[in-house]
């Protein structure tokens, strides 16, 4: 099995070239001369980057089939440049088991768009009581390599430090999800003037940045991994500026919409706008932008969040928190990023495949695009627009707070492994 992208700029640099992919395989980059059953794909000067891994992903099966599929998940995914994806714990019945963690992966390996790696749940139920087996998940078939009650803080300090501690033997990584419970209570929106204004909870910044100023000191004293999801207040990207100078072995992902998204978009109480943890201030995102560019904050990871209709068409306090990104995500990033200077095309992939690929453990992704390494791949053009259409996206749900927005940068093909999984907006 053979393709040629024709007339692509890796990373955006340089003049375009030829690259032939051959078995899964780079195998030639310059002026290449196509086998004779090779598929083509005129790139035309576009942008090639390795393909994106995403960190944080809600599939939503086993449980919500209504909401999401590994399937439709996988073809968003695809669809969005993406070869890897991490399936997150909050699933019915949680995965927090060997049996669990192996129907994902056994899964995703049977839909094969992306390759689904499953994390596991680090505590049972993820009621953040006992420990769940941990080295079960991490010796079983799916070789679980990241652990998170994502939805849910592990608040227990003893009980993290116990987390972080026995992964240290499974050369694995604990997601936190960072919210103190206890400044949570009801709260429905950002902490500041919008919430103020229009009635709502506040949620505090602080409840983020206490949670990941604890883990991080629990980290460096045990020598542990620490993966902070979905990173909101500037707050936290000091501490984690801090923590790192120290030697602290965290990393930290922010989402797209916290890039973009702000807390003025509340005014309208449309549900859509709902995530946790909650769009904050132009102040807030300013500086996670910073953030991501200087490399406090490692990756881009989408937190996609596929939600039924009856769960998020409703008033916002009974709404259930969040949005759909992986079919977004890429664009968000030019906008945010590539438009405003912040990052390049290199700097993308640093962000949407290499660091991540990294922190997850995943050797045959984010590699560099070079003959011998893997055909993980994602050919963009960087000056077309698209128009977000919930109803058109591949996903189930279409709760995308993009809706209608025109957005730079479109994913004309994804290859994993060489095989093109995603071309022209259409799966193959």
């Amino acid at each position: 099995m053979s393709t040629l992208i024709k007339g692509a700029r890796p990373y955006g640099e340089g003049d375009p070239v030829d690259v032939l992919v051959e078995d899964g395989v780079i195998t030639a980059i310059g002026v290449v001369q196509a086998p004779e059953d090779a598929e083509i794909i005129e790139a035309h000067g576009q942008v090639l980057l390795p393909g994106f891994v995403d960190l944080h992903t809600h599939l939503r099966e086993p449980g919500r089939e209504d909401t999401e599929t590994i399937d439709s998940g996988s073809a968003a995914a695809a669809l969005g440049g993406y070869t890897a994806v991490f399936a997150m714990a909050n699933t019915d019945p949680v995965a927090d088991n060997a049996v669990i963690v192996e129907h994902v992966w056994r899964r995703g390996q049977e839909v094969g768009l992306v390759d689904v790696h499953p994390v596991g749940a680090v505590t049972v139920g993820l009621k953040g009581e006992r420990l769940a087996e941990l080295g079960t998940m991490a010796a079983s078939q799916a070789r679980v390599k990241v652990f998170s009650d994502d939805g849910l803080c592990v608040a227990d300090p003893l009980l993290m430090r116990r987390a972080l501690e026995y992964s240290t033997a499974l050369d694995a990584v604990i997601a936190q999800h960072a919210e103190e419970p206890r400044l949570t209570v009801g709260a429905q929106a950002h902490e500041g003037e919008q919430a103020a204004r229009l009635g709502y909870t506040g949620w505090p910044a602080a409840a983020e940045e206490s949670i990941v100023a604890r883990d991080c000191l629990l980290a460096l004293h045990a020598k542990a991994r620490l993966h902070v999801c979905h990173v909101s207040t500037s707050g936290t990207a000091d501490v984690l500026r801090w923590a790192k100078d120290r030697g602290t072995k965290v990393s930290a992902e922010v989402t797209p919409h916290h890039l973009l998204l702000t807390d003025e978009r509340l005014a309208t109480y449309d549900p859509v706008n709902k995530v946790n943890p909650p769009l904050r201030t132009e102040s807030d995102a300013e500086k996670l932008r910073a953030a991501l560019a200087e490399g406090v904050i490692d990756c881009v990871a989408t937190d996609h969040a596929p939600h039924a209709v009856q769960d998020k068409d409703t008033e916002w306090a009974a709404a259930r928190p969040g949005m759909l990104g992986l079919q977004t995500a890429l664009s968000i990033v030019a906008e945010t990023m590539v438009r405003t200077g912040l990052l390049d095309w290199r700097g993308v992939a640093r962000v949407m495949s290499e660091r991540p690929a990294e922190i997850g453990n995943l050797p045959d992704h984010g590699r560099p695009i070079a003959a011998g390494e893997p055909a993980n791949l994602a050919l963009v053009d960087p000056d077309a627009e698209w128009t977000v259409r919930g109803a058109e996206l591949a996903s189930i749900a279409a709760n995308t707070p993009y809706e209608g927005m025109r957005l730079p940068g479109v994913v004309t093909a994804t290859l994993l492994r060489g095989r093109v999984t995603a071309r022209d907006g259409k799966i193959c």
